[in-house]
Parts: structure tokens; C-alpha cells; sequence
């Protein structure tokens, strides 16, 4: 069951570099009064790839950065990789115990991202058991409570040939994709083992089984383009269908998004729509301008990664930040039916989004559309997936009445109609017969002084 601060707002983006910047986003958060429950430390906040900790340079006092976050009301989120350096301190010794992913021929190190590297064998117990300890004394000792499980595949950077590698359960060809579910397991075996209930952990990839450890999945590396959220529609509701009901996408897309750029604004404007009804709701992305871009990483050994620009939705010019503050307080409005629908997932393996015909199978149109769906029982979304589109149709499933949560307009199912959607809108609709009064009553606070 996921925990009620899950439903909430996730901030994150590439990178915050140091403990000072991250408290700061999070104290400018509340001091304008808008919701945030999570704030998420990416990747190399570390000193090598392989050494599970905290940079002390730019991450001084990590316990101190946990409990202030907490007396905000805020979560934190940390990065984990399942890369190991060549350099890292904990190399010879994962080497050693056969805790490292094997090769079958020449090359040990399979991965080339700021370093040489290698992955550690999730489906080994002992290798589960070793990260996890260094994980545990490093974040888990120090107040964290979720981790991001990123490079998940794992992403074999320069060769992709499967038959070249070797695992503690067998040939990569054999076990690949079976890797997230283990890399999964390390951490939640762990942390359950210490004591945590509430467990929810971020992962880009799953196998059949993960949602048994907690992991949110999310759509990994997506461009920031229309073409792109067009298939985060589609991904989000097969997600759901395959049995993982956990699901976000990188709001705004993550890369190619300027913040400077008036088409980028529309994107994101979109995009932060679509994802007020997506089961968890996180911003995140590499934004331009940025001091590098990520294929200069194979050659930047022991330098720095860079920060990319702002991500914070109050940085954005003023007629975006009210747009998206709008539905920020939306997605608080809807909370209690969000974890309603939460709750059905955990007990009966219900989509919290999922198509049309989930609902409504006896009306053979709704198998048809993939650009709209029900998120839970009461509500259909229609998101907007083209640059400058201001009107769309929207097919309501027979059977029904349906109500315009934005006019309060009343139609009949089983038929399509043509609504408005300026940039500020987004089409929805809830059932006439048990209609969402959060989103019929809702109104946009006040800002705070």
C-alpha cells in the first residue's frame, strides 16, 4: 500500500549539486505556500560510482539535511546506481566475492559514464545483501527512507552483447530482464528488514513481480517533445494493464527542454496536466541551457557533472507558474480519491489509470482510443498531445451521463463532443451518476503574501 505522502508532489530535476541548494528549493517551496512532498537528490552526489554515500565536500551534514526536510513536511529522495568504478572503494573487494556481473570473454568493465565501470549482480544474494549494508549505513542510518533505483536494465553502455556476460543465476541472455526485479528486491528486503513499512522506491525498469517491492516505474529518459508525451499516455496505461499500477513520467520530458523557450512552456504546461492524474505526479528533467550535455559523460573521468538550469515550477515566467500552480493544487484537491484508488490497486490489482474499455467494455469504441482514459472510476481525462491545440474531441463511453468538470456542462455517453482548451485547460470530465465534487468545487487558493 502506498503511503499517503507518495500521492503527493514529487520535485526533482538535474542535479541539485549541494545540500545547501536542495534546502533552499525546499524552504522557497513553502515559503510560497505550495504543496511538495518529496524533493529527490539525483545522481553523482557521490564521490566514486560504487561508494554508496554522500560526497562530504558538497553533502556535509546529511542527517541534519534529512530532519530539517522533515520538520517541511518534505521526504527525501536519493539516487542509487547499480554501477561500480573501477576506482571505487568497495571494487577489489565486490570483485573479489564474485559480487560484480561477469564477463565471458576479455572486457570486465561494461559500462563507460564518467569512469569505467561494471554493475553489481543483483540476482546474487550476498552482492544484494553487500549494497544494501553500505545503503543502510550511509542514506538508511542517516533518516533516508526512498531510493531511486536508476540504470535498472542495467544499461550496458558500450556493448550490448548479451552473451557476453554472466550473472550469479546464470547467462545475461537467459536472466536480463529479470535484473530491476532483484536490483529492486536488494533495497526493499533491506529495508524491511530494518524496520520500514512504508516502502516506495523509484526504478526505471520492472519485470513481472516487481510491484511486490514497492517500486514506482517510470518511463525513463523521455525528450521533451509533444511526440513524446503522445507516448507517455500510451505507456502510463499499458503500465497499469501488465500489473504495475505505479507509474510517473518524467514531467516536461528530460531533455531537450529550454527554459527560456515559449514552445518548451507549452510543453511543459501540457505535460504538468497530464500528470496532476497520473498515479504519482513528479517533475523532473534535464533542462537547457545546460553546461554539458549527457553524451559528454563517456569522456568526463573524475570531472564534476553538471546542474542544468531551473526546474522549480515558481522560477517559470508568471502565466506558466499559474498554470501549473493551478494544477498543483488540483492534484492536492484530489488526493483522497487518488489514495482511494491507491488503495484499490494494493488490494485488487486495479489500474489506477487504465483505458476506456477497462470501465466501459461493452462499448466497442472504447477500445479505440488510446489519447484518453479513466483515472480511477469517476474521472476521464483527455490530455492535450499537440503543440497550439486549442479544441478536442472527446469520445464519453455509452452507459454513462458526464458531466464538464470545467463548463459543468452535462452530456450523454456514447457520443463524441468538441470542448475548449485554452493553454490553462485541461479536459475533464467526471460520471453524472457519482461525480468527483473535489474537482467540481475546486477552486485555485490565494497566494500566500
Amino acid at each position: 500500500m502506498m503511503p499517503k505522502f507518495a500521492s503527493g508532489f514529487w520535485q526533482c530535476k538535474l542535479r541539485y549539486k549541494t545540500q545547501e541548494e536542495l534546502l533552499k528549493v525546499a524552504h522557497e517551496y513553502k515559503d510560497k505556500g505550495l504543496p511538495i512532498n518529496v524533493i529527490v537528490i539525483d545522481f553523482f552526489h557521490w564521490p566514486n560510482q560504487g561508494e554508496w554515500k554522500f560526497d562530504p565536500k558538497y553533502w556535509p551534514d546529511p542527517k541534519g539535511m534529512v530532519d530539517e526536510l522533515k520538520q517541511l513536511g518534505i521526504k527525501l529522495m536519493v539516487s542509487i546506481w547499480p554501477t561500480v568504478d573501477v576506482n571505487s572503494e568497495n571494487y577489489d573487494e565486490m570483485n573479489d566475492k564474485g559480487y560484480l556481473i561477469r564477463s565471458e570473454r576479455m572486457y570486465q568493465d561494461s559500462y563507460h559514464f564518467m569512469g569505467n565501470e561494471t554493475f553489481f549482480d543483483a540476482t546474487n544474494p550476498g552482492a544484494r545483501k553487500y549494497v544494501w549494508d553500505k545503503a543502510k549505513q550511509n542514506y538508511y542510518d542517516n533518516g533516508v527512507r526512498m531510493f531511486w533505483l536508476d540504470e535498472a536494465e542495467p544499461e550496458y553502455g558500450f556493448m550490448y552483447d548479451f552473451d557476453h556476460f554472466r550473472y550469479y543465476q546464470g547467462p545475461a541472455l537467459k536472466l536480463s530482464n529479470v535484473y530491476p526485479l532483484e536490483y529492486a528486491k536488494a533495497f526493499y528486503e533491506g529495508q524491511k528488514a530494518a524496520g520500514q513499512k512504508d516502502i516506495v522506491n523509484l526504478v526505471r525498469c520492472v519485470w513481472a513481480g516487481s510491484q511486490k517491492y514497492g517500486v514506482v516505474l517510470w518511463s525513463g529518459d523521455v525528450h521533451s517533445t509533444f511526440e513524446s508525451l503522445q507516448k507517455q499516455v500510451v505507456a502510463g496505461l499499458n503500465a497499469g494493464l501488465s500489473g504495475i499500477s505505479w507509474w510517473t513520467t518524467d514531467i516536461g520530458g528530460f531533455t531537450g527542454g529550454n527554459v527560456h523557450d515559449p514552445q518548451f512552456h507549452e510543453l511543459l504546461t501540457r505535460w504538468f496536466q497530464f500528470g496532476t492524474f497520473c498515479p504519482v505526479m513528479r517533475l523532473h528533467g534535464f533542462r537547457e541551457p545546460a553546461e554539458q550535455t549527457i553524451e559528454h559523460a563517456d569522456r568526463m573521468f573524475n570531472q564534476p557533472f553538471g546542474s542544468g538550469a531551473f526546474n522549480e515550477i515558481y522560477k517559470y515566467p508568471r502565466p506558466t507558474y499559474e498554470i501549473l500552480r493551478k494544477y498543483l493544487f488540483m492534484r492536492e484537491a484530489i488526493r483522497p480519491y487518488v489514495m482511494e484508488q491507491i488503495k484499490e490497486a494494493h488490494t485488487d490489482g486495479t489500474p489506477v489509470m487504465r483505458p476506456l474499455f477497462y470501465d466501459f467494455a461493452k462499448d466497442g469504441q472504447t477500445w479505440d482510443i488510446s489519447d484518453e482514459y479513466m483515472f480511477g472510476p469517476d474521472v476521464l481525462v483527455a490530455p492535450i498531445l499537440h503543440a497550439g491545440q486549442t479544441k478536442r474531441d472527446v469520445y464519453l463511453p455509452a452507459g454513462e451521463d458526464w458531466i464538464d468538470v470545467n463548463t459543468k456542462q452535462t452530456y450523454h455517453g456514447g457520443q463524441t463532443v468538441t470542448v475548449d482548451c485554452p493553454l490553462d485547460t485541461l479536459p475533464l470530465f467526471t460520471r453524472a451518476s457519482h461525480p468527483l465534487d473535489s474537482l467540481l468545487n475546486f477552486t485555485v487558493p490565494a497566494e500566500k503574501d
